[in-house]
């Protein structure tokens, strides 16, 4: 995945996103659990740090600072990511907050993706960031490899202890050290849509897929193409991918084939395959036919849903948490002329697939740490959240934290997954195969989009694709 950032990917936002998968036996329950409460909603104690001189302010809607940070005057950070527009606009606020607590100068340098080859060129040129927000366990993994990630020291882990359940932890580690404070997360399990072309078309929000079928023949049937798909952006693709074969064949083998301990010739491969071609292969779904939707990049896909009346481009898009910001672009207000409905189920269960993003300490000093210390505390993602478009893994951030239901309710949801939800398949695969543009997995749903028919030609392409990216 991407988030919004990613547009990225957003990153695979996205956001992305090669460490294990989080393997949990209660996977179903939970997730149908999870997407139940999202069903129904859409329609601390701190490190012990030094004291820093003054009592800190308090951040978003906390009712106190649940974190204390030590004095930096006169210490300066560097701070990469992949975000671009609102996204890192708004992530400035948070370094603004950590400024202003610690005395410290942040500076916000822009990435490109991807942003382990960027982060390689820092390096290589003497001048690497001092802390990076990575998309994908596999980027943490690689800068592990490669000798550039410092473990999180005594105060960020605490903060993470208190703050985290431990499948989100787990993520952020390599070979049992911690290295990763997951700041950033996204439910990828959302399908958006124009209320208004709803109502016009007298379609309803759908719980399975052939309802999902049903209501975008009724869209169409109105006058309004159904889906809006940002095929330009490969990570828009896997998505949609990991979302279907998640929910039809189930989280064993979606942790399998993240690992790439089955082929991705198998039949379930084929099977969601199969199932994807019934809205991609219908050309007349997507805004602009298979070939626009490959031009289309991932903000504009979200835009042309919510602008031009009653007669947009299309009535749905498909994305995670984060279209909101690109919503908020439009002239559309969340909650009434857009709105959402969770990903319908496939299989025996709706699907709950997240992704995110990592800081991970690349210099190591007291001014690092405390940066990573403060991301993992509520009171650096209270200050984002409020701002919309954000949702975060850390369970003690607080409900009204959020600016609207919509979002309290997306957030709880997330929280509500504990350990079981299902990290972006593939933010975990090495980035050649899964986080590249023009590469790999992005690039062999690229072609599939354009040609859905050839199931067979896609799996053949995927395999040696992921082949070669695992080393097999």
């Amino acid at each position: 995945m991407r988030s919004t950032s990613s547009t990225l990917r957003t990153r695979k936002s996205p956001s992305r996103l090669t460490a294990s998968p989080i393997r949990r036996g209660a996977a179903r329950a939970a997730a149908a659990a999870a997407a139940g409460a999202l069903a129904l909603s859409l329609t601390a104690c701190g490190s012990d740090g030094d004291k820093g001189g003054d009592d800190p302010p308090k951040s978003g809607d906390a009712t106190a600072a649940a974190v204390t940070l030590p004095r930096l005057d006169g210490e300066s950070l560097e701070v990469a990511a992949v975000w671009t527009g609102a996204e890192q606009a708004n992530f400035k606020k948070v370094l603004a907050e950590f400024e202003k607590r610690t005395g410290a100068e942040v500076t916000f340098v822009p990435a490109q993706d991807p942003i382990v080859n960027f982060l390689g060129s820092k390096i290589a040129g003497g001048q690497p960031p001092d802390v990076a927000l990575l998309p994908q366990p596999g980027a943490i993994k690689q800068a592990v490899e490669r000798g550039w990630a410092k473990p999180l020291g005594a105060d960020a882990l605490k903060e993470l202890g208190e703050n985290y359940s431990r499948g989100w932890q787990d993520i952020g580690k390599v070979d049992g050290k911690q290295y990763g404070v997951y700041y950033k997360a996204a439910n990828k399990s959302l399908i958006w849509y124009n209320a208004q072309v709803f109502e016009n078309a007298g379609a309803s929000e759908p719980k399975t897929w052939d309802e999902l079928l049903t209501t975008a023949r009724t869209v169409y049937d109105s006058g309004v193409t159904p889906f809006s798909v940002g095929g330009a952006d490969g990570w828009t693709l896997t998505d949609w991918f990991e979302n279907v074969y998640l929910s039809q064949a189930g989280p064993e083998k979606y942790d399998r084939l993240a690992r790439h301990e089955i082929k991705w010739t198998d039949p379930s491969v084929k099977e969601a395959l199969t199932t994807l071609a019934e809205i991609w292969g219908e050309k007349d779904y997507l805004a602009g036919g298979p070939d626009g939707a490959l031009q289309t990049e991932f903000p504009a896909s979200v835009t042309q849903t919510f602008t031009g009346g009653d007669q947009p481009k299309a009535g749905m898009v498909y994305e995670g948490d984060f279209v909101q910001v690109n919503i908020g672009e439009t002239e559309a207000e969340i909650g009434t002329d857009a709105k959402v409905f969770p990903f319908p189920a496939v299989g025996d269960t709706a699907p709950v697939v997240s992704g995110g993003d990592a800081a991970v300490i690349l210099q190591d000093s007291k001014a690092a740490q405390a940066l990573a210390t403060f991301l993992a505390s509520p009171d650096a993602a209270a200050v984002q959240a409020k701002l919309g478009g954000y949702l975060s893994p850390n369970r003690n951030v607080p409900e009204s934290a959020y600016p609207n239901e919509v979002q309290r309710k997306m957030a709880k949801a997330l929280i509500a997954a504990g350990d079981s939800f299902r990290f972006d398949m593939s933010d975990q695969a090495p980035q050649a195969f899964g986080g590249t543009p023009g590469k790999g997995e992005w690039k062999a749903l690229q072609d599939f989009l354009k040609n859905p028919r050839d199931v067979a030609g896609a799996q053949r392409k995927l395999e040696a694709d992921a082949a070669a990216a695992y080393g097999d």
